[in-house]
This record gives C-alpha cells, structure tokens and sequence, in this order.
C-alpha cells in the first residue's frame, strides 16, 4: 500500500498536480451561523461526517443550510482508494448506538431529507449493511415523513447485504461507480465496475420503484468518449440520477488531478445524459455525489411523476 502511495506521489509531482486551481473551482469556506449550528448538531451526537473526511469544498455552503452528510460505521475504512481521503486502517467496533444519535441529529436540524453514507466495512459479515438498516429506520421513527437517501458500498459481495438495505426502501439508493472501467485498477482497487453496476440493477429488481443514483469523478485521465460509456452502462442498468464532478487531489499522496474539466465540457455531458433518457443529471466542477440532495430529490420526484404522467397520455404543466 505505503509503496502505492509513493508511486502516487510521485506521479503527481510529475504531472503538475500543485497547479493552481481554476477560478470556478476557487471556493472559501465562510462560518456562518447556519454552519455553526450544522457543527454543533453533529457534534452533540458524536457523528461523523464524510463533508470533513474527504474534504468536501461544499461543505460551507451545504452547512450553512443545515444539510451534512452522515458518514456511519466510524471513520476508518479498510480499503485505500487513490482519490479518497478518508484514512485507511482497522476499524472499531460497530456503535449500536449510532442510529438513534443520527436521528436525533436529523430531528434537531429539522431535515425533510437526509444523506446517509458510510466508509467500506470489509471486516464485517454484512459489510454493515444490517446499520444502514437500522439508521433508515430509526430515522424514520423519529422524523415521519423525511425521506431517506443512502450512498452505499459495494458490500463487497456479503450475501443479502444490497438485498437488505433495497428492502428498507430508502427513497434514493446511490451507488458510485467513481471513473471509467480503465481506470479502476489504479484509482478504485478492490472494487469491480461490472459487481457496481449489478449491484444498481439489483436495486431495481429487490424494490421497484426506489430512485437509484451514481456518480463519476472526471479529471482522472478519462476520455469523454470514455465516460459516455459508462453512462450508457448506468442506464442500462436503469439508474434515474447520474452526478458528474471535477476529481480534486485531497493530498499529493492520493491520485493526481490529471486536467481541470472546463465547465463547457459539463454542460454537455448533462445534455448528453438526458438525452440518454435519465430522470436528471447534475454535471458541474463542483458537483459532488449529496450536493445539494435535498432540492435535487424534489427534482427528481417532480421528473418522475411527470415521465409517467406522460407515459399515460396525460398533460402536466
């Protein structure tokens, strides 16, 4: 691992990875009150989130609207893929108590909709899939009517475990696939892009009618000719919502950025996956997999009831 590592490092010595960001990718994190009472809420409940563990460059602004993404199952994953900066190791037991804490936080924030994640728990017989399960419902048993969306791993082939979290039936099931099948090896080890994409297709078949999702990450090296495969590969799996944002190197021992992704370039592939007949697309530098979850569900719903609406020979305005 530590010799990967090196390679990495390296290569983004190599490749330029210090430069300077572009202007549209410039973001300042600002303590507002509304960020502050986001903080105070996940920490009274001792909850981790993946906005700081990754190091996600919208947490200012998704904090200051009350909106974190919880990340359960601790802070520690067994594996080490080269874009992520969760750290790597041995993680500890599971917290029974974690669920209930996570929808005292939902309560005390007064979210309508909330992102639940978690890091890879490989040590685990169910990958923890059984705690995705208890958080869904412990949320919903503390906050009727909130809808619930879970950003999974693959579980790494535990029996039963994407069976179990589908048949809770959180109202969006993503799962990312992250970047190109070519690239997997290098950026995504321990991970299979075919076992991703059957496991978004399994969702489907365990509970019809659950929203599924996916992300990629560009800038790693794709081609665009590339990544228009790959959501030809999403939708044939019959996922409704696909995420497109700009890979950005948290450390120079994570994979390099290997070129900044004009917003142009965005805004055709958005096109492009719409015309692929996706319920929606968010396709920005800054889009990341929960950015802005809450209005985009709504968004999604809408675009549902009105594909089918459609479907029927019904006129929606």
């Amino acid at each position: 691992m530590e010799a990967r590592r090196t390679r990495l490092r390296d290569e983004s010595a190599s490749r330029g990875a210090a430069a300077r960001k572009p202007e549209w990718l410039r973001v300042r994190l600002v303590e507002s009150p509304g960020f502050v009472s986001t903080r105070a809420a996940i920490r009274a409940q001792r909850l981790h989130t993946v906005c700081e563990e990754a190091a996600c460059p919208n947490r200012g602004e998704c904090w200051a609207r009350g909106h974190a993404t919880v990340m359960i199952l601790g802070d520690v994953c067994t594996r080490a893929c080269a874009f992520c900066n969760v750290k790597t190791g041995r993680p500890g037991a599971v917290d029974a108590g974690e669920p209930a804490r996570l929808a005292e936080a939902v309560a005390a924030l007064g979210l309508r909709h909330v992102v639940v994640t978690s890091v890879d728990r490989d040590d685990l017989d169910d990958g923890g899939a059984g705690h995705f399960v208890a958080c869904i419902a412990a949320i919903r048993a503390r906050r009727p009517g909130v809808t619930v969306e879970v950003l999974t791993p693959d579980f790494r082939h535990k029996p039963g475990a994407v069976d179990a979290v589908a048949a809770a039936r959180p109202d969006v099931y993503n799962h990312n696939l992250e970047t190109v099948p070519r690239l997997y090896r290098s950026v995504r080890p321990g991970a299979s892009y075919r076992d991703s994409l059957a496991l978004l297709a399994r969702v489907k078949e365990v509970a019809p009618g659950v929203f599924t999702k996916s992300g990629l990450m560009v800038g790693l090296g794709e081609r665009e000719d590339e990544v228009l495969a790959v959501l030809d590969d999403l939708r044939a799996a019959d996922v409704d919502f696909v995420t497109i944002g700009q890979y950005l190197q948290p450390t120079l021992r994570h994979a390099a950025v290997a070129r900044w992704v004009e917003p142009a370039e965005f805004d055709r592939l958005r096109e492009a996956a719409l015309a692929k007949d996706f319920l929606l697309a968010a396709c920005s530098p800054l889009t990341r997999s929960s950015h802005h979850a809450d209005v985009e569900f709504e968004r999604l719903r809408r675009r549902a009831d009105r594909t089918r609406a459609e479907s029927g020979g019904l006129v929606v305005d």
